[in-house]
């Protein structure tokens, strides 16, 4: 039988350490039973201990620990790993996130070579990096992407890159580094409707963020674009239709819908278990409105089977071009 992993009751990390001070004060949220259906496989395996080792070796941030994801049993044994650059600490506070927030230390220099080192070792033909907002950098970190992006390149030219980047608000011209870089995809996550960013994402704007997502397009049509929500926040189903239509319209080509799951009892509530009958739902109306490929499910996260995800992805393209 598969493990539960619950970390509303015991996160292995270091203990004492106050990851969200700006939560500290604030009420617990009710914790809802999950269902039956929220099941993930727990870490431990030899597979797994190996990418563990690397990681570690490496002295590397993966946002599969740092944001308590469900999938790292399933992932690590795979090899497949999402790297998070620029330190492990965060300048934004979300109410449904578990990276650390705080004020980060200076970039390390040596983190391309470092990451490109490990995906070597790894020997992954598909890698996702994604990073903290770095609002305290006057680029917001884009040389920094650029820079892991390029040295990856450089010891792995075979292996696709995909990044999930911040959103680079109030940083004029720091798209234009990451995009001259060219990942293979470009993913940036409007996390939820709307309506709920007051809520659960304040310090963002939702245009801008769309806006992003189409600038990447008209920069480079070659680059796949990606975004993904969280449902079980309050959302209407309305509403999500609309945001579906809201990023066709900036031309994203891929949409991923996973369930919220919270971090601790000072994240935001979970409102709502959808049922994976809904997600199935939102997944035909997504291919409907036209996106090249959509992942729905309740443990869907932006990095979860993303090299496979990414050869979907490709030859969906290759159909619509008809080659």
């Amino acid at each position: 039988m598969p493990a539960v992993i619950d970390l509303l009751k015991d996160d292995p990390r270091k203990k004492g350490e106050l990851r969200h001070p700006e939560k500290a004060h604030r009420p617990d949220s009710p914790v809802q039973r999950k269902p039956e259906w929220i099941r993930a496989k727990a870490p431990g395996s030899p597979k797994w201990a190996e990418t563990n080792k690397i990681v570690k070796e490496h002295k590397l941030v993966t946002v599969c620990e740092e944001a308590s994801c469900p999938n790292v049993g399933e992932c690590w044994e795979k090899k497949h790993a999402t790297f998070m650059i620029m330190g492990d600490t965060c300048t934004r506070a979300c109410s449904f996130c578990n990276v650390k927030t705080g004020l980060p230390e200076a970039l390390d220099r040596h983190e391309p070579e470092k990451i490109a080192d490990a995906v070597s070792k790894l020997g992954l033909t598909h890698v996702v990096i994604t990073s903290v907002d770095r609002d305290d950098l006057a680029d917001g970190g884009a040389q920094h992407f650029a820079d892991v992006i390029y040295a990856i390149r450089a010891k792995s030219p075979l292996t696709t890159i995909e990044i999930l980047t911040p959103d680079f608000l109030r940083k004029e011209g720091a798209l234009e580094v990451v995009v001259k870089a060219r990942p293979d995809v470009f993913n940036h996550n409007l996390e939820t409707v709307p309506s709920n960013y007051l809520t659960v994402r304040p310090g963002a704007r939702y245009f801008h963020s769309i806006r992003l997502l189409q600038r990447v397009k008209e920069l480079d049509p070659s680059i796949f674009t990606k975004s993904g929500i969280m449902v079980g926040l309050g959302e209407e189903r309305n509403e999500v239709l609309q945001l579906m239509d809201d990023l066709r319209s900036a031309d994203v080509d891929f949409l991923t819908i996973g369930q919220y799951l919270q971090p601790t009892r000072k994240h935001h509530a979970v409102i709502d278990y959808i049922h994976p009958d809904q997600f199935k739902a939102y997944e035909t109306i997504a291919y409907t409105k036209g996106f090249l490929l959509v992942s729905a499910t309740p443990l869907t996260r932006s990095s979860h089977h993303a090299g496979e995800d990414f050869a979907r992805l490709r030859a969906a393209r290759e159909k619509q071009l008809g080659r």
